[in-house]
């Protein structure tokens, strides 16, 4: 296969743009859609320029591919990944994988079995600031990590009400469908887990059927510790997203707004009633040179890189599975009112080696 022949299933909100992006992909050519949505379809073909395969049904376009993205509510990734899985077709599921483990683990055997390469939408890792800021973390210059802080914050109530992101469908609140993206981020630079703790709250989004607004901690088994809090209930904002990594010589500060990275390192005793303005004692390492959604292309450039050779990919089923098995873990603790064992999960950690 020189080419891959690539159909684009659910074709609402975020697939337009996810089509420009796939567009820049050499080795990629866009050839069939599928939505329920007329207008869906006809968004998303504009932004190709050409005329693929046009269908609602996902099961009459196996002849017109040779993989597939799909961007379907949470409850059919399973059923439809499944189906392209026995076709023998490559599946780049947009996360999370499934809303259950039993259904992620079948899905991950079935394209094993059937020789498929089954790949992940977990864009963060492939984002260039992140990319740096984990080459400055294992860098050493910057001392031994005590503590990473990943806080997100914005507005997300799903339209109309009767959305299918407002019921149970979604799989599970904020810390499953959005959260999993960072605890994935935290196990990638801290490590093992050893245990964690979740507490949700619908306060402020009455919309979700589960919490809006969340919080989780984790310990590692090198000693850190982990910290991922983010609410799809902000009225106003001024973090964003914001990482934060402590040392034991200093603090690397990720603005990911900005694409900054700053090196704090200026020790100052605590000192009761004074106020030191840190903020003024700081080194730019890494600034983004332009705004952009490059991580997409870069993660749909990885995926035709596994597909034409047959590589593993850094966010494959198995890699995607661990941070919903945590999440399923802690999600279980918090209704019993104790922390969660998360150890004995088999985690292997992986980065890109290439450029």
């Amino acid at each position: 296969m020189k080419n891959i022949r690539l159909g684009l299933i659910g074709c609402g909100g975020m697939m337009a743009t996810h089509a420009k992006n796939i567009n820049k992909v050499t080795g990629i050519t866009i050839t069939a859609l599928c939505d329920l949505s007329e207008e869906n379809v006809k968004t998303v073909a504009e932004a190709l320029g050409n005329r693929p395969y046009v269908t609602t049904d996902y099961r009459t376009m196996t002849e017109a591919v040779d993989a597939v993205l799909v961007a379907l509510p949470h409850d059919l990734h399973y059923e439809c990944g499944l189906f392209f899985a026995r076709h023998k077709k490559h599946i780049l599921m947009e996360k999370p994988l499934c809303i259950t483990e039993e259904e992620c683990r079948r899905l991950i055997e079935v394209s094993e079995e059937e020789g498929v390469t089954l790949m992940c939408g977990y864009p963060v890792p492939y984002k260039t600031d992140v990319r740096k800021l984990k080459e400055l973390v294992d860098s050493g210059e910057y001392g031994q990590i005590m503590q990473m802080s990943i806080w997100t914050e914005q507005l997300t109530r799903p339209e109309p009400e009767w959305s299918w992101a407002r019921t149970s469908r979604l799989g599970g609140g904020q810390f499953f469908s959005h959260g999993c993206h960072y605890v994935d981020l935290l196990l990638r630079f801290l490590g093992d887990p050893v245990e964690g703790a979740h507490f949700g709250t619908r306060v402020g989004t009455p919309w979700l059927l589960q919490e809006g607004t969340s919080m989780a901690i984790f310990k590692f088994e090198n000693g850190a510790l982990g910290y991922h809090g983010a609410t799809w209930g902000a009225r106003g904002s001024r973090l964003g997203w914001c990482y934060q990594i402590m040392t034991d010589k200093g603090l690397l500060d990720y603005d990911l707004s900005t694409g900054e990275i700053r090196f704090y390192s200026q020790e100052q005793m605590h000192v009761p009633g004074v106020i030191h303005e840190g903020s003024k004692h700081y080194t730019v390492l890494y600034k983004r040179e332009k705004e952009g959604t490059e991580e997409t292309t870069r993660e749909i450039a990885h995926f035709a890189d596994c597909v034409l050779h047959g590589k593993r990919p850094l966010t494959d089923g198995r890699e995607a599975m661990k941070s919903l098995q945590i999440i399923w873990r802690m999600y279980d603790a918090e209704k019993h009112g104790t922390t969660a064992d998360l150890r004995g999960l088999g985690l292997e950690r992986r980065w890109f080696d290439e450029a």
